[in-house]
């Protein structure tokens, strides 16, 4: 999946990336609200090694890029299921210095085309930390309805936390985007 909007690139993450994919994800503001987040530039170097080598199916984190400068500034998670009829899951990730700029909303849309365009889905979801107030203003500001509220469902850094869903279906986003 490479895909590019007016400011962004998202496309593979690169060896070169691992140094900025770690200052990212290990950031506190950035890791509270994530699964996973690098011990060290090392594990975010193997995290990419296991990217490249990705079959057509699973989790693919995408690098964001700025597009005039090459610069990465986030990364963005798809979860494509091997059964079409499933939905697909998405997880986006912004450097603390990029965020509040919409680049999370454009890079979201990009992707939301390529899914229901291209590859034809039905269905997309994205789960989030009802504690990220900022995600989920910006996942109804795309369309997204909040369809379950689940009460400490994961164990994530320690502690229980709540799980929000989100989800849209294809023609609900293209009457969306026919709207805009």
């Amino acid at each position: 999946m490479k895909l590019a909007t007016a400011r962004l690139q998202i496309d593979a993450l690169r060896p070169a990336d691992a140094e900025g994919l770690f200052t990212c994800r290990a950031d506190p503001a950035v890791a509270r609200y994530q699964g996973w987040c690098p011990a060290d530039v090392a594990a975010a170097r193997e995290f990419i090694d296991a990217q490249l080598q990705q079959p057509s199916s699973g989790w693919f984190q995408r690098a964001i890029r700025l597009r005039e400068s090459g610069a990465l500034i986030g990364d963005l998670g798809v979860c494509l299921p091997r059964d079409p009829q499933d939905s697909v899951e998405f997880g986006v990730s912004i450097a603390p210095a990029y965020q509040g700029h919409g680049y999370a909303s454009e890079a979201l849309r990009a992707m939301f085309v390529f899914v229901f365009g291209q590859l034809g889905r039905h269905r997309i979801h994205a789960s989030v930390d009802p504690r990220n107030l900022a995600s989920m203003a910006m996942l109804r500001a795309l369309g997204m309805r909040q369809e379950a509220h689940h009460r400490e469902s994961l164990w994530l850094r320690g502690e229980w936390v709540d799980d929000v869903i989100f989800a849209l279906l294809d023609h609900e986003w293209w009457v969306l985007l026919a709207g805009c």
